[in-house]
């Protein structure tokens, strides 16, 4: 699993600084990129509670969660019952996608995750209860750093490119626009979130 910047991220920058929009947002970010943890299960998790809900309220919620848990594992969260894990401020149904994957975990992180397609990871991670296209999608790029994963489904991506692209507004629009950034949608939609926001997204 690839940690730090992803190995692609100079070619992404080269690439995508030659596109007028993304050549207008590259150079605000000179020294910053994506930087991977390559622990799947803490993404999920961080993935899981920003579901629906505002970054703040997840980093919250997330600060919370860690000073109970502690080290964010499945061994350590099989340690907690659904009503201790959605006392941090989870609804019950995300504390039970959580202890369902914690359960299951054997499963769902022991994959030769290199000989995986994007479509066969999307299916793969899709298979576990609580996890929909978005959250596959997050831990696509944020810990598979996958160099090509656009969310159509992220409602902070639609508005980064509707505030730059004025006349897009339909998501299936905004995705087919997206196909100008690939094969670097990833790095793209970093760059489109950090318009949004002054500290990096993480997952």
């Amino acid at each position: 699993m690839e940690t730090g910047v992803p190995h692609w991220w100079g070619d992404a920058k080269e690439f995508l600084s030659k596109d007028e929009i993304m050549s207008q947002i590259i150079p605000k970010y000179p020294n910053e990129s994506l930087v991977g943890r390559g622990d799947i299960f803490y993404t999920f998790v961080r993935s899981i509670i920003g579901q629906q809900i505002s970054v703040i309220a997840a980093d919250a919620i997330w600060e919370r969660l860690v000073n109970k848990v502690g080290e964010i594992t499945p061994q350590r969260i099989l340690q907690f019952s659904q009503e201790e894990i959605a006392s941090c401020g989870l609804t019950r149904p995300k504390a039970s996608y959580i202890l369902g994957v914690a359960e299951r975990s054997e499963e769902f992180l022991n994959q030769d995750w290199n000989s995986l397609t994007d479509v066969e990871l999307h299916n793969h991670l899709v298979k576990f209860r609580g996890i929909g296209p978005w959250t596959a999608e997050m831990m696509m790029i944020f810990t598979f750093m996958r160099k090509d994963i656009f969310s159509p489904g992220d409602v902070g991506l639609l508005n980064a490119v509707r505030k730059l692209v004025p006349g897009l507004e339909d998501r299936d629009e905004i995705t087919e626009f997206a196909k100008r950034w690939s094969p670097y949608r990833t790095a793209a939609s970093w760059y489109l979130w950090r318009t949004l926001d002054p500290v990096p997204v993480e997952y």
